[in-house]
């Protein structure tokens, strides 16, 4: 929670601030940390495209002319080939690390000299957090959180319609997640405020939810999450002796160096 406040504050450095902020409640080297928050948002999009699938796979919902049903087809599909790849390549570079006449050490090489073995350290750093437990149950603890955060997470407009009397099938409430979940990573990239209201509003009204409803359903979710956000954020910093301060000089500082 602190690190998606930190989110909030500093857009799009929630990944690089939560990394600053376990490597120095644990004496760990952010660069390794920042590597295992990778692994775990990877892990994360890859369940998401399994929630694309059963999506695709269950859910009716007013398409016409086929183009939304192909635009979730392609936007999983090449969503699950994109995570996939990062693993990949993830695996492939704490293997090529170690060795000294790999191309990415080779490339630290050319380094200017008094750069070289910093540039190498860094490198072996990120590459110790490029990790996966060994414990079955373990591997199967991530990947279940990440499913129920994300039944969790479909359930927040079940509650804010019941406020409205608004009540969806359950594999609805799914598709919102899924929908929404590509309408913000586009309008993040594509700088467009207000995506996601403008998307739940459009979802919502695909199954029969008028207009007036949906803004209330989606401005309760938004403010709810929110607020959940910053109190649960601000407590844990406070809980472990963090400013919003220190935040923003790591940002601007710390987290340049790794």
């Amino acid at each position: 929670m602190a690190g998606y406040l930190a989110g909030m504050l500093v857009p799009g450095g929630s990944p690089l601030l939560r990394s600053w902020l376990v490597a120095q409640l644990e004496r760990l080297r952010m660069s390794a940390v920042l590597a295992t928050v990778a692994i775990d948002r990877l892990i994360d999009g890859i369940v998401f495209t399994a929630f694309v699938a059963a999506v695709l796979a269950f859910a009716a919902f007013p398409d016409p002319d086929g183009k939304l049903r192909l635009g979730l087809v392609i936007a999983g599909a090449g969503s699950f080939a994109l995570f996939a790849l990062l693993l990949a390549l993830l695996v492939r570079y704490r293997r090529d690390v170690v060795d000294q006449a790999s191309w990415i050490m080779r490339l630290a090489a050319r380094l200017p000299a008094r750069f070289v073995e910093r540039g190498r350290a860094l490198l072996r750093s990120f590459a110790q957090g490029v990790v996966w437990p060994a414990e079955p149950w373990r591997r199967l603890a991530i990947v279940l959180a990440s499913v129920v955060i994300k039944l969790i997470a479909a359930t927040h407009f079940l509650w804010a319609g019941l406020a409205f009397g608004v009540v969806l099938r359950p594999v609805e409430y799914i598709f919102l997640i899924v929908f929404l979940g590509f309408i913000v990573i586009l309008t993040h990239f594509a700088r467009i405020a207000g995506g996601f209201i403008v998307g739940a509003v459009f979802a919502l009204g695909l199954f029969g939810v008028e207009a007036e409803q949906a803004v209330a359903m989606t401005f309760v979710v938004q403010v709810a999450s929110l607020a959940t956000v910053a109190g649960i954020g601000a407590f844990a910093l406070w809980r472990h002796g963090f400013t919003l301060g220190d935040l923003r000089r790591a940002e601007g500082a710390g987290v340049r160096g790794g």
